[in-house]
């Protein structure tokens, strides 16, 4: 859990990605972030449309731990945050994202005016996530700033139980891409299942994306990793970006 969340943090934390800092910005001109994280037992949390939080990994691992739910949203998770720590009132505003809102022309107020706009605009499909197991548990999480121009209150992949994140007893998963499509082939589940029937971590990466590629107009890719540690990654989309770290082996490949 402590891995998982803190590979996490240092991603949320950097502007380069659209997690927590530099998150996509909605139709209504406000970052709204979302997370999930899930032991391989199935204990799981999850949060969405949190405005002012950049961790929202660890708003996602108070639901896991202090509450009998699965997953909280708006307002009322973002309070349930606060009361546990975790800071509210961050800035999740990069220079980047800051400067592309500006040349971003706003909809109108009306649902019709901010449809048309979405067809437009709505761009973007980055997410972070991690798995990391030390041979007795196993956990999977993910967070994002969700995708640029979506509509305000827009809730994609990576809150929801087997389309961003999964695990179960013989390993766990994280996925990234175009969020309706991987919400819709519970990408992350499938990429779990595949290693269930036997498939090696990369055999069920892999697997996974050649099948959703065949299903979903958009792109996707997915890291996998077992109870043993052997990690899997597949995607097909132009690239991503992976790392790899172990405590026994004492190294860090960094894959482009």
């Amino acid at each position: 859990m402590e891995a998982v969340c803190e590979a996490i943090h240092a991603l949320e934390t950097d502007p380069a990605f659209n997690a927590g800092v530099g998150s996509a910005v909605q139709s209504d001109g406000r970052i709204r972030t979302d997370a999930g994280i899930i032991t391989d037992d199935r204990q799981c949390g999850a949060v969405a449309g949190l405005e002012g939080i950049v961790h929202a990994i660890d708003a996602a691992r108070a639901v896991l731990e202090e509450t009998p739910h699965v997953m909280l949203a708006g307002e009322p998770a973002v309070e349930f945050a606060a009361a546990h720590g975790i800071e509210i009132d961050a800035d999740p505003w990069s220079d980047r994202t800051r400067e592309r809102w500006l040349d971003t022309e706003p909809p109108g107020s009306a649902v019709r005016e901010q449809l048309a706009w979405l067809r437009e605009h709505f761009d973007g499909h980055d997410t972070v996530g991690a798995v990391a197991t030390d041979g007795d548990t196993l956990v999977a999480g993910t967070s994002t700033g969700g995708r640029w121009a979506a509509l305000a209150g827009r809730v994609g992949d990576v809150p929801q139980i087997g389309a961003g994140f999964y695990a179960g007893e013989a390993g766990g998963a994280s996925a990234t891409g175009a969020g309706e499509d991987i919400a819709r082939e519970a990408l992350a589940r499938r990429a779990v299942e595949l290693l269930e029937d036997g498939h090696s971590p990369r055999g069920a990466a892999e697997q996974a994306i050649e099948t959703f590629g065949e299903r979903a107009e958009g792109t996707a890719g997915v890291i996998v990793l077992d109870q043993e540690g052997t990690a899997g990654e597949a995607f097909n989309s132009a690239a991503m970006q992976t790392a790899r770290a172990s405590s026994t082996e004492a190294r860090q490949r960094v894959d482009t």
